[in-house]
């Protein structure tokens, strides 16, 4: 393996783009096009591709980040509930009267009640919980959670387990020209060949 092959290695698992690793390494190519073909064909070469896996193990073990760790956040964020950080309380019915709370009564007497939604305070929920969580933040009408996209986290999820592959219906458009013949007709074509 060549230094300029192990330079392109190298900035390639910065961020992944072929082209832009390619113009570091080689930086003569400077047209975009060639470097997107020759990064490709590069990507493809038997010692860059070893180099680079080892580089990525490497990588894991130092950051501890791996395809199980991903695909466990990415569950967390997928199947948290709204029930996880917010819960519906029934609550008594109060007004102030005279600088006193005092409880609203229906006109039978009996004390009104009222539902609302309570969130969950962070210290009741549990890291997992947590890490579903992109924003908290006091808004006009109170605390807002934001949750991670749950949509986006199960197609992810989806795509790696091989869920979402399209189909490719193929038609053959190509007339048959044994169409209509008899079985004795077939037979006689193959018996004259």
């Amino acid at each position: 393996m060549t230094e300029k092959q192990k330079r392109f290695a190298d900035e390639w698992l910065v961020d992944l783009n072929g082209t832009r690793a390619y113009k570091a390494a080689y930086p003569s190519v400077k047209k975009d096009e060639t470097a997107k073909a020759a990064a490709s064909r590069l990507l493809t070469n038997v010692n860059v591709k070893v180099y680079i896996q080892e580089r990525q193990k490497e990588r894991e073990k130092r950051t501890e980040i791996t395809q199980d760790s991903v695909l466990h956040e990415l569950a967390l964020i997928a199947f948290a509930k709204a029930s996880d950080y917010a819960r519906v309380v029934e609550k008594d019915a109060m007004v102030e009267v005279d600088g006193n709370m005092v409880p609203v009564l229906d006109e039978d007497g009996n004390q009104v009640k009222y539902r609302t939604v309570e969130p969950i305070l962070t210290d009741e929920l549990t890291e997992d919980q947590k890490k579903a969580i992109a924003v908290i933040k006091k808004g006009r009408d109170g605390f807002e959670i934001k949750p991670y996209s749950k949509i986006q986290a199960l197609e992810l999820l989806g795509k790696h387990l091989g869920m979402f592959t399209e189909k490719v219906e193929v038609k053959n458009t190509t007339p048959n020209v044994f169409e209509g013949l008899t079985t004795e007709e077939l037979k006689k074509l193959i018996d004259d060949v």
